[in-house]
């Protein structure tokens, strides 16, 4: 007898998209040294200057190209590209317009601050290809921006999406959950607003205490506390959550595991596997909200025994880090003999039990 369906649930597979290849210039245009920036740290590569960054990354590029590997998407990141000088301004454009024509990248995308958006200057990204600009908004809550000493106010945040719009280039959005003046419950109205405003992909980069930053003497007089790990995987598992539904992708939980990262890092939520734990997560949540749901309208009995069919892609995600979440599972009465894969990339199958097998389909349950 097969078993039959009480919820079907969709999780999408990964965003389609060329390689990046990153271009740091840590510091680069900043106009202010936010208290919990080490961008050195934070992207593995010290202050340089931006003619020998596009020295290396032609040089690079060249190799790459002669391995005869996909053309990336370039990407300036770290500082505030928009802000450069305009002759550093210039030659990165005129880097990527070469480099595009001849065929050894596919874009281009950058990262700045929402308040250094010249109009010259996204004209000029536009017409040198850029389709994204990723705004490092961090929060659009006027407490959080003020305590970390941003520069600029929440209104300049919001308008700055929409400023990109309006120029033909499509937002990013950066998010530091547990900045200072942050709360779990703002960064998910972040998350939010960032939907509402057009933001095409997201970031959340939890705010950690970095040797060497404001925060760590913060930190260090008690002045600040970071969110614990648990907090942070609770909030960007609602957050990813959010986005999903909407479309977005999340394209980075948690900074890049750069060498010397860990050393620097005094405090706060740091995890080497912080995105697959996030998103664990959130599938625990979506499957726990749908059998509510099912049970609330009847379509399935309170005490009903029910099983879950996954795609197999996601059989690492159901047991979670080091099978943190198999109890959770277990709370909802999903135990693991009552699991099956399959071979479906995307349908989530929530299945009565009373009577019947697991879906005749599905393979027997496999890792446990």
């Amino acid at each position: 007898m097969r078993s039959s369906p009480v919820a079907i649930l969709h999780w999408p597979e990964p965003a389609a998209h060329p390689p990046v290849f990153p271009v740091f210039l840590p510091f680069s245009g900043c106009p202010v040294r936010c208290v919990f920036c080490a961008q050195d740290v934070q992207t593995g590569c010290a202050p340089r200057g931006v003619d020998d960054a596009l020295a290396e990354a032609g040089r690079l590029l060249h190799e790459r190209a002669g391995r005869m590997r996909p053309a990336p998407e370039l990407a300036f990141y770290g500082g505030t590209f928009t802000a450069l000088p305009s002759g550093a301004f210039a030659a990165c454009l005129g880097f990527a317009r070469t480099a595009r024509q001849e065929g050894r990248i596919s874009g281009l995308r950058c990262s700045t601050r929402p308040d250094s958006l010249p109009p010259d200057r996204l004209e000029a990204l536009r017409e040198v290809g850029c389709g994204c600009v990723e705004l490092g908004v961090q929060s659009f809550a006027d407490s959080a921006l003020r305590e970390s000493r941003r520069g600029y106010d929440g209104r300049t945040a919001r308008e700055a999406c929409v400023v990109l719009r309006a120029a033909g280039l499509r937002p990013g959005v950066q998010l530091m959950p547990g900045m200072p003046g942050s709360s779990p419950e703002q960064f998910l109205e972040d998350v939010r607003l960032a939907l509402e405003l057009g933001a095409v992909c997201l970031r959340f980069y939890p705010c950690l205490v970095l040797e060497g930053t404001e925060l760590a003497a913060l930190w260090r007089a008690g002045r600040y506390q970071p969110w614990t790990l648990e907090a942070v995987l609770d909030a960007l598992a609602e957050g990813f959550g959010l986005a999903q539904r909407a479309g977005v992708p999340v394209i980075r939980m948690g900074l890049a595991p750069e060498a010397g990262l860990s050393g620097s890092v005094l405090s706060g939520p740091h995890h080497p596997a912080l995105g697959a734990r996030v998103q664990a997560r959130c599938l625990v949540r979506q499957v726990a909200n749908a059998l509510a749901q099912a049970r609330a309208e009847g379509r399935l009995g309170a005490t009903e025994p029910v099983g879950l069919v996954l795609p197999r892609r996601l059989q690492g995600m159901y047991r979670g880090h080091a099978g943190e979440l198999v109890p959770h599972w277990a709370g909802l009465g999903i135990t693991r003999e009552h699991v099956r894969f399959h071979d479906e990339r995307r349908e989530i199958r929530l299945v009565r039990l009373a009577g019947a097998s697991l879906d005749g389909a599905a393979t027997p349950h496999e890792g446990f």
